[in-house]
């Protein structure tokens, strides 16, 4: 009922994230670490994202899409000031958050934070109960804050049915424009009856569907089969301005090898997620920092037309086929392996995975650049796929000689 009720005025209506945002986030890889004393370089508190600002700007970050730098849960002091506002942290944001945004600002980025929709955090922290919503949008506005994470930890459902909806709303109110990123399906399990996602996607440009992802191969599986389970339900809802969000990537840290570091970028990719990488980039890998600065795999996740990507194959051999629509007819492939053994050889043909009859494509492998050209739908052809790995296509339709003379022949 309250979900009902909430519809009439709920549209969102703010222009942004017409492309899956992209940027950096702090949960993953830094947590609600608040002892400064004894860590003082991976503690949440500004130099810590004054640092990942620097970084973002100086190391190429930034000019590939790499946009938002994003707090996320224990940055505020234990309680409330005495007008009700929230306030951070005064020994780990001593200068503030207006100031810090001002320096991201200055450095061409975006500034994020988080707050939730409850009466705390999930780290403990003062939250956002209903009577506080107006006056918490407007608080992060004057800070000058580009992009709001609301968690929904200590609420009822009747809640976030009112909350997230309302929250939209203030925002919008305040003028300044900010992105908003709801956890609101995630505790209502991601699925109708429960989760709505015409309404979603009217209130929230991104929403986190499911569960928290952790730093392993485990968890990065999870999602994916969740996501891809769904993907009846899900797919449609995605789209610019509101998208699915499986949460952050953790290429950089200690849980993925190298091939499933790839898989989770190419993954994300296809299923037009958020890149928001949560990793130490003041000291990531370079072959991490490759993985994350792929310039054509980045084109793919920002591709305008915002059509999220779906699983066409599950063979029996566990190779599994990805296939995401592109602007201009062009098509984003993903051949990936559940294999745990040797590398494998997969032969098929675009025929068999629906491409259209008589056309002619020109392949660029995403990972290494190799080009191949005149690959008929009809032709059959081979990848080899390392286990837990992925072969990553970039496809775009070639003109054939008789359609362009049929073409200027009038």
């Amino acid at each position: 009922l309250a979900l009902a009720l909430a519809l009439p005025s709920a549209a969102l209506e703010n222009g942004l994230a017409l492309t899956p945002p992209m940027g950096w986030l702090a949960w993953e890889r830094f947590r609600c670490n608040v002892d400064c004393r004894a860590d003082p370089r991976n503690c949440i508190s500004e130099t810590l994202f004054y640092e990942m600002a620097d970084r973002l700007a100086e190391d190429g970050w930034r000019e590939l899409g790499y946009k938002y730098i994003n707090i996320d849960d224990c940055w505020s002091a234990k309680k409330r000031d005495a007008a009700g506002r929230l306030v951070p942290d005064p020994e780990r944001f001593p200068r503030g958050i207006k100031a810090l945004a001002d320096y991201v600002h200055a450095r061409g980025l975006k500034l994020g934070i988080y707050g939730d929709l409850g009466t705390l955090t999930c780290g403990g922290y003062p939250g956002t109960t209903l009577d506080r919503v107006k006056q918490d949008a407007q608080t992060f506005a004057e800070w000058g804050v580009d992009m709001l994470k609301l968690d929904g930890c200590y609420s009822s459902g009747e809640e976030q049915a009112e909350g997230y909806p309302e929250m939209a709303r203030a925002l919008n109110a305040t003028g300044h424009p900010i992105v908003y990123s709801c956890s609101w399906p995630a505790y209502q399990g991601g699925l109708p009856p429960k989760v709505n996602y015409t309404i979603l996607a009217e209130v929230c440009n991104l929403w986190r569907n499911y569960d928290d992802i952790q730093d392993s191969w485990d968890s990065v599986l999870s999602i994916l089969d969740w996501f891809f389970t769904n993907q009846d339900v899900l797919q449609p809802a995605a789209g610019p301005g509101h998208w699915n969000d499986p949460d952050m990537l953790v290429i950089g840290n200690f849980g993925l090898s190298y091939e499933q570091s790839r898989s989770q970028m190419a993954l994300w990719t296809v299923m037009a997620a958020p890149l928001l990488m949560s990793t130490d980039l003041r000291t990531i890998s370079p072959s991490a920092k490759e993985i994350l600065q792929n310039r054509l795999m980045i084109q793919i996740n920002q591709d305008p037309l915002g059509i999220q990507g779906r699983r066409i194959v599950k063979e029996k051999s566990l190779i599994e086929v990805f296939l995401r629509p592109l602007s201009q007819g062009a098509s984003a492939l993903v051949f990936f392996s559940r294999r745990a053994d040797i590398p494998y050889v997969y032969t098929t043909s675009l025929a068999k995975l629906h491409f259209p009859e008589d056309a002619v494509y020109e392949v660029q492998d995403v990972y290494s650049g190799e080009i191949t050209r005149g690959l008929k739908t009809g032709d059959n052809f081979s990848v080899t796929v390392n286990p837990s790995g992925v072969v990553m296509w970039y496809l775009y339709p070639v003109a054939q000689p008789w359609r362009i003379v049929r073409q200027r022949a009038p």
